[in-house]
Protein backbone atom coordinates (compact mmCIF):
# COMPACT_ATOMS: atom_id res chain seq x y z
CA UNK A 1 0.00 0.00 0.00
CA UNK A 2 1.51 3.31 -0.78
CA UNK A 3 1.67 6.16 1.50
CA UNK A 4 -0.30 9.19 1.29
CA UNK A 5 1.06 12.68 1.22
CA UNK A 6 -1.94 14.06 3.21
CA UNK A 7 -5.44 12.90 4.18
CA UNK A 8 -8.52 12.67 1.93
CA UNK A 9 -10.69 15.34 1.70
CA UNK A 10 -14.84 15.22 1.06
CA UNK A 11 -17.27 16.83 -1.50
CA UNK A 12 -17.97 19.70 0.50
CA UNK A 13 -14.50 20.68 1.49
CA UNK A 14 -13.35 20.36 -1.96
CA UNK A 15 -16.33 22.18 -3.17
CA UNK A 16 -15.78 25.36 -0.42
CA UNK A 17 -12.09 25.10 -1.23
CA UNK A 18 -13.03 25.99 -5.29
CA UNK A 19 -15.76 28.26 -4.52
CA UNK A 20 -13.15 30.17 -2.34
CA UNK A 21 -10.62 29.92 -4.91
CA UNK A 22 -13.34 31.30 -7.46
CA UNK A 23 -14.74 34.01 -5.03
CA UNK A 24 -11.16 35.86 -5.37
CA UNK A 25 -10.70 35.99 -9.13
CA UNK A 26 -11.61 39.03 -10.50
CA UNK A 27 -14.23 37.44 -12.98
CA UNK A 28 -14.85 34.47 -14.56
CA UNK A 29 -11.88 32.06 -14.30
CA UNK A 30 -11.06 28.84 -15.84
CA UNK A 31 -10.24 25.36 -14.27
CA UNK A 32 -6.61 26.06 -14.76
CA UNK A 33 -6.40 29.06 -12.93
CA UNK A 34 -8.86 27.14 -10.00
CA UNK A 35 -6.14 24.68 -9.57
CA UNK A 36 -3.27 26.93 -9.96
CA UNK A 37 -4.64 29.08 -7.20
CA UNK A 38 -5.11 25.89 -5.04
CA UNK A 39 -1.61 24.83 -5.14
CA UNK A 40 -1.72 22.15 -7.59
CA UNK A 41 -2.91 19.72 -5.05
CA UNK A 42 -5.77 18.66 -7.05
CA UNK A 43 -5.92 16.82 -10.51
CA UNK A 44 -7.00 19.23 -13.14
CA UNK A 45 -9.75 16.61 -13.52
CA UNK A 46 -10.77 16.87 -10.20
CA UNK A 47 -11.15 20.26 -10.56
CA UNK A 48 -13.47 19.86 -13.11
CA UNK A 49 -15.73 17.06 -11.92
CA UNK A 50 -16.17 19.70 -8.44
CA UNK A 51 -16.80 22.65 -11.01
CA UNK A 52 -19.65 20.40 -13.16
CA UNK A 53 -21.09 19.37 -9.84
CA UNK A 54 -21.06 23.43 -8.31
CA UNK A 55 -22.90 24.01 -11.49
CA UNK A 56 -25.33 21.14 -11.34
CA UNK A 57 -26.39 23.09 -8.09
CA UNK A 58 -26.62 26.34 -9.10
CA UNK A 59 -23.39 27.54 -7.64
CA UNK A 60 -21.39 28.50 -10.66
CA UNK A 61 -22.49 29.85 -14.14
CA UNK A 62 -20.22 29.00 -16.54
CA UNK A 63 -19.26 30.99 -20.25
CA UNK A 64 -17.18 29.74 -23.21
CA UNK A 65 -13.38 30.80 -23.50
CA UNK A 66 -11.92 29.46 -26.50
CA UNK A 67 -12.19 25.66 -26.53
CA UNK A 68 -13.52 25.73 -22.19
CA UNK A 69 -15.04 27.63 -19.92
CA UNK A 70 -14.56 30.66 -17.81
CA UNK A 71 -16.51 29.78 -14.21
CA UNK A 72 -18.24 32.48 -11.90
CA UNK A 73 -19.70 32.16 -8.86
CA UNK A 74 -23.32 32.17 -8.39
CA UNK A 75 -23.27 31.85 -5.24
CA UNK A 76 -21.11 32.27 -1.95
CA UNK A 77 -20.40 29.38 0.73
CA UNK A 78 -23.79 30.90 2.37
CA UNK A 79 -25.96 30.74 -0.53
CA UNK A 80 -24.56 27.15 -0.95
CA UNK A 81 -25.38 25.95 2.37
CA UNK A 82 -28.91 27.62 2.26
CA UNK A 83 -29.61 25.77 -1.38
CA UNK A 84 -28.79 22.68 0.30
CA UNK A 85 -30.86 23.54 3.19
CA UNK A 86 -34.26 24.24 1.00
CA UNK A 87 -33.28 21.28 -0.97
CA UNK A 88 -33.56 18.69 2.45
CA UNK A 89 -37.00 21.09 3.03
CA UNK A 90 -38.14 20.63 -0.31
CA UNK A 91 -37.65 17.13 -0.20
CA UNK A 92 -39.67 16.39 3.48
CA UNK A 93 -43.72 15.95 2.87
CA UNK A 94 -44.26 17.81 6.40
CA UNK A 95 -42.50 20.78 6.42
CA UNK A 96 -43.74 22.37 9.84
CA UNK A 97 -42.33 19.60 11.97
CA UNK A 98 -39.03 19.75 9.49
CA UNK A 99 -39.34 23.90 10.60
CA UNK A 100 -40.63 23.31 14.37
CA UNK A 101 -37.51 20.83 14.92
CA UNK A 102 -34.67 22.92 12.97
CA UNK A 103 -36.05 25.85 15.04
CA UNK A 104 -36.17 23.85 18.45
CA UNK A 105 -32.98 22.67 17.78
CA UNK A 106 -30.93 26.02 17.87
CA UNK A 107 -29.28 27.97 20.81
CA UNK A 108 -30.32 30.76 21.47
CA UNK A 109 -28.08 33.13 19.83
CA UNK A 110 -28.90 31.72 16.71
CA UNK A 111 -32.98 31.67 17.30
CA UNK A 112 -32.18 35.48 18.08
CA UNK A 113 -30.50 36.03 15.11
CA UNK A 114 -33.15 34.13 12.96
CA UNK A 115 -35.96 35.84 14.68
CA UNK A 116 -34.54 39.19 13.65
CA UNK A 117 -33.63 38.07 9.79
CA UNK A 118 -37.42 36.81 9.92
CA UNK A 119 -38.55 40.78 11.46
CA UNK A 120 -36.09 42.52 8.65
CA UNK A 121 -38.00 39.87 5.65
CA UNK A 122 -41.78 41.52 6.38
CA UNK A 123 -39.73 44.89 6.20
CA UNK A 124 -42.40 47.11 3.84
CA UNK A 125 -40.01 47.65 0.48
CA UNK A 126 -37.25 45.85 1.77
CA UNK A 127 -36.75 43.75 -0.90
CA UNK A 128 -33.78 41.65 0.67
CA UNK A 129 -35.70 39.33 1.83
CA UNK A 130 -33.42 36.72 3.15
CA UNK A 131 -34.30 32.93 0.74
CA UNK A 132 -35.96 34.91 -1.72
CA UNK A 133 -36.06 33.83 -5.36
CA UNK A 134 -39.17 31.72 -5.41
CA UNK A 135 -41.76 30.24 -3.14
CA UNK A 136 -44.75 30.99 -1.02
CA UNK A 137 -43.82 33.88 1.68
CA UNK A 138 -47.25 32.53 3.51
CA UNK A 139 -46.99 35.41 5.57
CA UNK A 140 -50.68 36.59 7.33
CA UNK A 141 -52.04 33.00 6.44
CA UNK A 142 -52.79 32.06 10.23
Amino acid sequence: MADHPRPRRGQGELEALVLSALGEADGPATAGWVQERLGGGLAYTTVITILTRLLDKGAVTRERAGRSFAWTPAADQAGLAARKMRKVLDAESDREAVLASFVTGLDADDERLLRDLLGHAGAPGDGSRPGSGGGSRGEGED
